[in-house]
């Protein structure tokens, strides 16, 4: 499963906390992922939400070693125009992340997967378009006027609750 090796790498990928510099932390800690129709039929619910809870995790435990001492959230969204999860890292809190629109700052993941896996005509977006789009400014600008969407949530920053820093 593709997908779920994806997931996992981002714990691995380049990470920038920059709380001065929020358009370099979104285009470093941004990720878009996609699987084709045949995988996502493939794919349980209960998989993909183990796999990114295994990435923050993962990124809280990175986090700590590197020693931030800030707010740091992990968040990952379904964006069904583009027919991909998305997930980002950012020294925000979660009612403070970097979208334009209106969004509910979830604990269920499952119903954020589960809209993903049902897609069964999901947009294409290709790296070239994607590289062009290059902060959440330029990203919301592209985007139609949506409802509120959901939005998972993990802190994993040193000032998370139950941390234990």
């Amino acid at each position: 499963m593709v997908l779920l090796t994806w997931i996992a790498e981002v714990a691995d990928e380049p990470l920038v906390l920059e709380p001065a510099d929020r358009r370099v932390e979104w285009e470093t800690n941004t990720w878009w992922l996609s699987a084709e129709v045949e995988d996502r039929r493939s794919l349980s619910v209960s998989e993909v939400v183990a796999a990114f809870e295994r990435t923050a995790s993962a990124l809280r435990v990175r986090i700590r070693e590197l020693g931030f001492p800030g707010v740091a959230t992990f968040y990952v969204w379904h964006d069904d125009v583009a027919g991909q999860l998305r997930c980002s890292t950012g020294s925000v809190p979660p009612d403070e992340l970097p979208f334009g629109g209106a969004y509910v700052p979830s604990d269920d993941l499952g119903s954020v997967v589960e809209g993903f896996l049902a897609d069964s005509n999901p947009g294409v977006i290709t790296l070239s378009d994607s590289d062009e789009l290059q902060d959440s400014e330029q990203i919301e600008a592209a985007e139609p006027e949506i409802a509120a969407f959901p939005v998972w949530v993990s802190s994993v920053g040193a000032a998370s609750p139950g941390s234990d820093l």
